[in-house]
């Protein structure tokens, strides 16, 4: 072995080294985080709050701690808050659904504008791919649970308040007992399935709403159920499902991971459920009137026309703003005629993910039409070899911009938004041969020769070895048309590990 060698493999050694002392790190830092608040439960769940200045008979000559006005006096001295307002965000309990690029700045600015009791709602781990968005998690936190990540940033930015973590995905049957022991509500999740569970249970629970999404350079908000009232009253603000009684369908909804976030547009949007929360906490949220009081409820605020925020980062004006008519007179969920109760959410009945779809793993291609990323290897180095013709040609139906991040030698780009369109199955005569074909394929390819197409997953390479046998490329089965299975992503685990991972 050469020194070249030596040094390339103590490299290596040392960064398995350190991958292995990081994950024991986090493991340490996670068991660290749930000892914590188990004692936090302990100690009747909360932190005990800074003591305010007595005077000697035991009564409190300030309602706040010396700390609390140094900590919170830049915003207290704003007329908009003032020491009211500021006593209100300290009674306040919000429960934060989601702990990601919204839910992470929303909680950042809760905690520091000192709400009394922030509960953090999720059943994910810190990934490396979340770090460029999600702003309470660090690369040292990565493996451990996103609730316990964010505690222990909050913990830093604000000890004097109290933090309950939820560390499970919400479901129907443990949303409405989450919600009633909270104030006001955020949501900061990224699918339709759970948008509808946490407006439900919203409405049923008599609790004001939040709810923000982002994708690529765009985002909007909304401030739902605000005020609440119990379903019927047409005084009470409109639910999600007044505003969206159907949902998307489910082959349309794109998720960061497959459409990109850019990381400021997701935070503003946090940025701004912060801001609406603060605004409704320090006006004072409104609540469900007790029975017997009729639909007014003079102590509650008197809430503006519900609108819809739409945030784009490239449209001038970035902000645009949609009036939204009030409560939907058929809704499921908050009409007189509501369907929706406490026992068909919790009992399972009403079934989320069936009314939001399901969109199932794309199978379109029979085995004879799949190969592996591994077998795909083999016949790529045996046509390397010198004297071999040119025998397969392969197609990456990426677009340009994933292309361009990473490709093949030797592999030609076509975006399957260009197939599915038709663009790029246009076809051009071939001078040589006479035959027309597509200008993607080069002129020196021959006839028998195969089509391999591959994508970042191996869903849109199978809908594009259709699109392209349906165009006649496959000249009536005498060439083979197929897809590489799992995409780039398979490519990665099987050959070729240095592939980036993005």
């Amino acid at each position: 072995m050469n020194t070249t060698s030596r040094i390339d493999k103590g490299i290596e050694t040392l960064r398995d080294q350190i991958v292995g002392l990081e994950r024991q790190l986090a493991e340490l830092k996670a068991q660290l985080a749930q000892a914590e608040t188990q004692a936090d439960t302990d100690r009747s769940g909360s932190i005990s709050p800074p003591e305010t200045a007595s005077l000697p008979n035991g009564q409190c000559k300030w309602p706040l701690a010396p700390e609390e006005y140094r900590r919170y006096g830049r915003q207290m001295i704003m007329p908009e808050v003032g020491l009211q307002g500021q006593l209100k965000l300290k009674a306040s309990h919000v429960l934060v659904v989601g702990v990601g690029g919204l839910g992470c700045p929303a909680a950042a600015y809760l905690a520091g504008a000192g709400v009394g009791t922030i509960g953090l709602v999720d059943g994910d781990t810190v990934e490396m791919s979340n770090l460029h968005r999600q702003i309470l998690h660090g690369t040292k936190t990565v493996g451990m649970a996103k609730v316990d990540s964010a505690i222990e940033y909050l913990r830093d930015l604000n000890p004097t308040i109290t933090y309950h973590a939820h560390r499970a995905h919400l479901t129907p049957q443990t949303a409405i007992a989450i919600f009633s022991q909270y104030d006001l509500i955020l949501d900061c999740t990224d699918h339709p399935t759970s948008r509808y569970l946490i407006s439900d249970a919203a409405v049923l629970c008599g609790k004001p709403l939040v709810s923000a999404s982002a994708l690529r350079t765009e985002g909007q908000l909304m401030v739902l159920n605000d005020p609440p009232r119990p379903p019927g009253d047409l005084e009470g603000g409109p639910c999600y499902r007044c505003v969206f009684p159907k949902p998307p369908p489910a082959e349309s909804v794109v998720s960061c991971g497959e459409g990109g976030i850019l990381g400021p547009v997701v935070g503003v949007m946090g940025v701004l459920q912060a801001l609406e929360a603060i605004k409704l906490l320090v006006a004072g949220v409104s609540k469900i009137p007790p029975a017997g009081q009729g639909s007014a409820d003079q102590r509650a605020k008197k809430a503006g026309a519900p609108s819809l925020l739409l945030f784009s980062a490239s449209g001038s004006p970035p902000f645009r703003s949609v009036r939204l008519r009030s409560r939907r007179a058929s809704c499921q969920a908050c009409s007189a005629s509501a369907s929706i109760t406490e026992e068909s959410v919790t009992s399972g009945s009403l079934d989320y993910v069936q009314f939001c779809g399901v969109l199932s793993p794309v199978e379109l291609l029979s085995d004879h039409e799949r190969v592996t990323a591994t077998i795909y290897e083999g016949l790529r180095i045996k046509s390397q070899n010198p004297g071999m013709s040119r025998d397969h040609l392969l197609v990456d139906v990426r677009e340009k911009v994933q292309f361009d991040i990473c490709s093949l030698d030797g592999s030609i780009n076509v975006p399957f938004s260009d197939i599915q369109s038709g663009n790029a199955l246009r076809s051009q005569e071939d001078e040589s041969t006479g035959h027309s074909k597509p200008s993607w394929i080069p002129q020196s390819f021959p006839p028998e020769a195969s089509i391999h197409v591959v994508c970042r997953l191996g869903n849109d390479s199978q809908l594009a070895v259709r699109k392209l046998k349906e165009a006649g490329l496959d000249d009536g089965g005498k060439r083979y048309i197929g897809d590489i299975r799992g995409g780039w992503r398979a490519w990665r685990h099987e050959v070729d590990e240095s592939w980036p991972d993005y």
